[in-house]
């Protein structure tokens, strides 16, 4: 969850949230190992299991971010390819219901390079018959109108593409390595190209801006009239640029008032825009919806392969090692490269059903979410809960769902966390050397 845990639940953004969506980091030290469940790590999930792909590599990290990636320069990148296609080999499910390929950045890899994988993800599990949905991010600086055209011929069907922001003093600030005029003309590259689905990535409440400024931006993005658009307050996440310089005294936060108007001013501006917010921080004309993280909001299953990448397979939570020669060795080994599992069961993974999927404009049905979670018992606490916030304003029933009221989405982490029982202590795989 994000830095400020009384304030809107962003859990970062969608971007690569299977290599991210954990509750509890576990203890380095800890080598006692869970029950195993029926999913190992070289069986393939269920059919129909969505998935994600990790590729860690980036131009440069930018000041805000603590997802797992790596300058790309001086890097194996053509090595860990070769072990992530390996490992898709070994793990990935047939026929997926959608496909996210983040990180990092993508869009960095070549045409070649993409096309190595992309052709290596269908011989593995059909994904060009079988998605709904074929998701890869860009970076303004790597996508050109050859790339996105092969992309398309690849499989892909969606591009998001993450502007962060159109103020050039900003995109300093962030540590972006692109300019405002390339992130305009790599969206018109996407269009020239034939992209009908695109998504822009954005964050609001940078250090030192005015709601003025935010609003412009924003103005300008919905100005392209993309199909899709994710807006996240930025969140100081712990070891990153931006956590270091807090404590240090050169940045400041926005104050709480003043980010709370800039979500709800995003929220009418899309509204207006004809992009109707269906999560927390996420807009998107009819039928437009990222189907991959309405997966994850529903807490439905999913595999994730590359370096650090999460999965979720019925309850048992598990995440690849991070550093890419443990990451290689274990894949050509055939062990699997997991660093560490857990096992949620009954209170635990019902819990994690609601605080997930309060993020959704939909909210929660009670008996769906039961269903979700395995949960046999005759009383559900988590629905007694929500009745409970319901009485008190906090949340509201519609429908036969429990949903956040517009009012109370300045509480949602707080609310959402009622929902959480503590997970279960993660294994470490103890073969593995720091991941």
């Amino acid at each position: 969850m994000c830095a400020r845990s009384n304030r809107i639940l962003c859990a970062s953004s969608t971007r690569s949230w299977a290599e991210r969506t954990r509750i509890k980091t576990p203890n380095p030290n800890q080598t006692e190992h869970l029950a195993r469940s029926e999913f190992l790590p070289q069986e393939r999930a269920p059919s129909g299991t969505s998935l994600y792909v990790h590729l860690p590599f980036c131009q440069a990290k930018c000041h805000y971010c603590d997802f797992f990636s790596l300058p790309a320069e001086g890097q194996d990148i053509g090595g860990t390819l070769d072990a992530i296609v390996a490992e898709s080999a070994q793990r990935s499910p047939r026929s997926p219901r959608t496909l996210f390929i983040g990180g990092g950045t993508p869009s960095l890899l070549s045409i070649a390079e993409l096309r190595y994988l992309l052709d290596a993800l269908e011989e593995h599990t059909g994904f060009r018959a079988s998605s709904s949905e074929t998701t890869l991010e860009c970076n303004p600086e790597s996508l050109d109108r050859d790339k996105a055209a092969a992309l398309l011929d690849l499989g892909v069907t969606r591009l998001s593409i993450g502007f962060q922001s159109l103020d050039p003093k900003v995109l300093e600030l962030f540590g972006r390595v692109h300019t405002t005029d390339q992130s305009l003309r790599a969206y018109d590259a996407a269009r020239q190209a034939g992209v009908r689905s695109l998504n822009i990535d954005m964050i609001f409440a940078a250090p030192g801006t005015e709601g003025s400024s935010w609003g412009t931006a924003l103005g300008r993005v919905l100005d392209l009239e993309p199909e899709h658009l994710s807006a996240y307050n930025l969140a100081f996440e712990e070891d990153t640029v931006f956590s270091r310089w807090l404590d240090q005294g050169r940045i400041k936060r926005m104050g709480d008032d003043a980010e709370l108007e800039l979500l709800y001013q995003t929220r009418a501006a899309a509204r207006a825009a004809g992009l109707e917010p269906y999560e927390i921080s996420n807009f998107a004309r009819a039928g437009e919806e990222c189907a991959h993280n309405l997966g994850y909001w529903a807490n439905k299953s999913y595999v994730g392969i590359g370096p650090s990448a999460v999965s979720c397979v019925q309850g048992r939570r598990a995440g690849n090692a991070k550093a890419l020669q443990t990451y290689r060795r274990r894949v050509g080994e055939g062990t699997g490269a997991e660093a560490w599992s857990e096992q949620l069961e009954g209170a635990a993974r019902l819990g994690e059903t609601w605080w997930l999927g309060l993020r959704t404009q939909r909210g929660v049905k009670p008996s769906e979410a039961r269903e979700t979670a395995g949960w046999q018992e005759h009383h559900d606490p988590a629905e007694t809960r929500a009745r409970a916030l319901a009485g008190e304003g906090l949340l509201e029933e519609s429908r036969g769902c429990f949903c956040l009221t517009e009012q109370s989405l300045a509480l949602a982490d707080h609310i959402s966390a009622e929902f959480l029982v503590a997970p279960p202590t993660p294994s470490r795989s103890s073969s593995l050397s720091a991941p």
